[in-house]
């Protein structure tokens, strides 16, 4: 969960020295294109096409590569690079904390070429150019919390916001090491990570602003319903405002972290800044688990009327299952259940000192990229599911109704009995 009441200390670690913020924003960047192969392999090999559901140009023949391929291809290139920075940097350093500091421009180097290459230039046309620029124009709409119509690719716009909420953190970090860099005071940007650099209240902003993002794209799809023709499907729009609501959530505790960790005249924080802070976080963590298992992924299990019906594949699931076993389902579940309450580990005294490690930040971020992973598996197959259960209703004209009730034929998972 975002927020760390913690101070940092000033000094730089080994970790820090080994791994600096700088490498380790990149890293997660270039994970993610790599986990979004694998994503989109997975999911064409059960029979799930993801360009059709995000409204993305097919193959024209059979002899281009694959979509998974063409992006397996772009992460191997960005890994290379990756690791040949990296490389020098060590080179260079040999772990001498001065010299760490001194070469602080090898890794942003690094990473202007980073989010040039996948954002800001138009060059190599042989790598993966048509998803990059597709990136970019998904990028530049929902940056100010637009979301396309059903035809254009809705559903893509949804799909990269809500990563973007799991990339809060490597966003503000990113944010920060630039920061340090320009500001040229306490060595730069692979010096200990100062999450105040530009202000107190700049960091939390950038965390916020992806919620606040998906926040505006849920009161638009809210006006869209109302202004439409209302039907059973649409409903009358009310767990738009639902959805807009649990990111909502993710403000008070921002706010009451910060609160916390800008506390002055070096007394610990007032007792009922940390309380309301556990309690915004429970608030937070339990709807928004609520939200991938029941919404997201339209599973019955909190369906008290649904989740024991005959016909599902098993209790508290549904009928319809692509992505594995119903055990991969209840294992996800779990796993779900956990990484959305990872800010837990905060609350033990016992661990305060892990929390105040540079290196725990670095791992609750990693757990958070790899539950959207997984989180996406399950979000694109529930998409799949409805935009073949209903005919005559397009991919993203259906609006989050109930759709436990159809019975529809298409490839899924067979139990061995």
């Amino acid at each position: 969960m975002d927020g760390d009441p913690a101070v940092e200390p000033t000094e730089l670690d080994s970790f820090g020295m080994t791994f600096p913020l700088p490498y380790r924003v990149a890293f997660i960047i270039v994970l993610a294109v790599w986990a979004w192969g694998i994503n989109l392999h997975y999911l064409y090999l059960i029979g799930i096409d993801v360009p059709s559901l995000i409204r993305y140009p097919g193959r024209p023949s059979p002899h281009h590569p694959t979509h998974h391929l063409s992006t397996y291809r772009l992460a191997t290139v960005l890994s290379s690079i990756f690791v040949f920075a990296l490389l020098i940097f060590w080179i260079f350093t040999h772990g001498n904390p001065e010299l760490v500091l001194a070469w602080d421009w090898v890794p942003l180097m690094y990473l202007a070429v980073l989010l040039g290459l996948l954002i800001i230039l138009p060059v190599f046309k042989n790598l993966s150019h048509g998803g990059r620029t597709r990136l970019r124009a998904t990028l530049k709409r929902i940056s100010i919390g637009g979301i396309a119509e059903a035809k254009d690719g809705k559903f893509g716009d949804i799909l990269l916001a809500d990563v973007l909420t799991s990339y809060a953190k490597v966003l503000a970090d990113l944010y920060v090491a630039l920061c340090m860099f320009f500001r040229g005071e306490g060595g730069g940007a692979t010096a200990r990570p100062d999450r105040n650099c530009g202000g107190a209240v700049v960091v939390p902003l950038i965390m916020a602003l992806p919620s606040l993002i998906r926040l505006r794209q849920c009161l638009i799809e809210y006006g869209r319903v109302r202004r439409g023709r209302r039907t059973e499907a649409t409903g009358w729009g009310g767990q738009h405002l639902a959805n807009a609501l649990k990111y909502a959530t993710a403000f008070p505790v921002i706010i009451f972290s910060t609160l916390q960790r800008n506390s002055t005249g070096g007394q610990p924080p007032p007792a009922h800044y940390y309380r309301a802070w556990v309690a915004a976080c429970a608030v937070n963590s339990l709807y928004s688990f609520y939200w991938d298992v029941a919404k997201d992924w339209d599973l019955t299990l909190f369906d008290g009327d649904l989740r024991g019906a005959p016909d599902l594949k098993a209790f508290g699931l549904r009928r319809r299952l692509h992505v594995g076993p119903p055990g991969l389902y209840y294992a996800v579940i779990a796993m779900d259940l956990l990484l959305r309450c990872t800010w837990s580990l905060k609350l033990s005294p016992h661990l305060g000192r892990i929390a105040d490690w540079e290196g725990s930040i670095f791992v609750v971020e990693l757990l958070e990229v790899f539950r959207r992973w997984v989180w996406i598996f399950f979000r694109v197959e529930t998409e799949w599911i409805r935009s073949t259960a209903v005919p005559g209703l397009d991919v993203d004209d259906i609006l989050l109704p109930d759709y436990h009730n159809h019975n529809i034929q298409g490839p899924k998972y067979e139990d061995s009995d």
